[in-house]
C-alpha cells in the first residue's frame, strides 16, 4: 500500500507570471517545473539560484514541484521564489522574519504600463514637427 507524501501548497506571482508551488520535506533539494527538471526548464543557472534562494538561505531540503505560466523566464523564477517562500512560512512560521528581511515575501508590483491612445507607447508622444 503506497503512502501519500504530505505537501504544502502556495501561489507566487510576478508581473504576469503565476506559479503554483508544492513543497515536501526531503533528504535533498530537487525542483521540478512543469514536468521538467529545473536545470532543463530555466535557460540560466542564475534563474535556478533565484528560484531556490529561500531554501538555500534557510539551509533546508525540500522536494519542490511547480506549475508555472505567463511572463518570461525571469518573472517565472521570481514567482517560484515567492511561492516557495509562502509555502515555507505555512510550514514554519518562525522563518517569516528571515525571509521578509531578504524581500522574498513581497510581491513585486512593477508591471508594464499600458499604451494610451494618441501616444506611441505608454508615455512616448509622436515626434513633434514644426512645419
Amino acid at each position: 500500500m503506497a503512502t501519500k507524501l504530505q505537501y504544502t501548497e502556495a501561489v507566487g506571482r510576478r508581473k504576469t507570471a503565476s506559479a503554483r508551488v508544492r513543497i515536501t520535506p526531503a533528504k535533498s533539494t530537487t525542483i521540478v517545473i512543469n514536468g521538467k527538471n529545473g536545470d532543463e526548464y530555466f535557460p540560466l543557472p542564475s534563474m535556478i539560484n533565484t528560484a531556490l534562494s529561500p531554501i538555500t538561505v534557510l539551509g533546508a531540503t525540500y522536494m519542490v514541484t511547480v506549475k508555472v505560466g505567463g511572463g518570461g523566464h525571469k518573472a517565472q523564477a521570481d514567482a517560484v521564489r515567492h511561492g516557495i517562500s509562502r509555502a515555507i512560512i505555512a510550514i514554519i512560521p518562525e522563518q517569516r522574519k528571515d525571509l521578509k528581511v531578504r524581500g522574498f515575501l513581497k510581491r513585486d508590483p512593477r508591471a508594464k504600463e499600458r499604451k494610451k491612445f494618441g501616444l506611441k507607447g505608454a508615455r512616448r508622444a509622436p515626434q513633434w514637427s514644426k512645419r
